[in-house]
């Protein structure tokens, strides 16, 4: 398949904690103190397996994904206040990533922050799993075996990767993801390790990308 961004979905309520609709995307923490907690929860394995989605999205980006078990359908991330988006939600049996940047924009009574993550420098992020809500991709991605447009209740190529019977669906082997570029509402992990974490909350815009 010839290199190409990939790019976002829509689909229905998943078990592993996403949501549904139909279309497709890609990809891979939210928010402030929460999100440092989270980090935390996610790293250890506690982390539920379905939540509602922050009123935020938050950008990631990498020197390259490196994922094995891959399957994505479209789907739709809920908010506490019912807010309602069209996401991709993407499953990865197990990933990599290499030099990762989280980062999520805040507005605060004292004006805007950026909350970043980083890690992966000397020894890429390890994540088995993987439960992506995604809006947008960019990169440049290469599949082995691929599937597209198969349907969504027969996705078997990562565990717990099923979407609604009748969805749009696409699963493939391996995915390989070059400079990826990530905007997306969630992510779950059964583990999730972060080699030489940092994590700073900064006053004004330095978001990954």
């Amino acid at each position: 398949m010839p290199d190409q961004p990939i790019e976002e979905t829509p689909a229905e309520e998943a078990p592993d904690g996403g949501t549904r609709w139909r279309t497709f995307g890609i990809a891979v923490l939210p928010g402030l103190g929460a999100a440092a907690i989270l980090g935390l929860m996610t790293t250890q394995g506690l982390l539920a397996a379905s939540f509602a989605v922050s009123g935020d999205s938050f950008k990631m980006s990498a020197s390259s994904l490196e994922g094995e078990g891959f399957t994505q359908y479209g789907d739709v991330a809920t908010s506490v206040d019912d807010g309602s988006r069209p996401v991709g939600l993407s499953t990865v049996d197990s990933a990599e990533l290499a030099d990762m940047c989280m980062s999520v924009l805040m507005p605060l009574p004292i004006g805007e922050a950026t909350l970043l993550i980083n890690a992966g420098g000397e020894r890429p992020v390890e994540g088995s799993n993987l439960t992506l809500d995604i809006e947008q991709l960019e990169g440049n991605a290469e599949f082995s075996q691929i599937e597209i447009g198969r349907d969504a209740s027969t996705l078997d190529k990562a565990e717990g990767g099923a979407g609604p019977a009748g969805g749009f669906g696409l699963q493939a082997d391996t995915i390989s993801v070059q400079d990826p570029e990530i905007t997306s509402w969630a992510v779950n992990a059964g583990t999730l390790k972060l080699s030489g974490l940092t994590l700073a909350l900064k006053p004004g815009d330095h978001e990954c990308f």
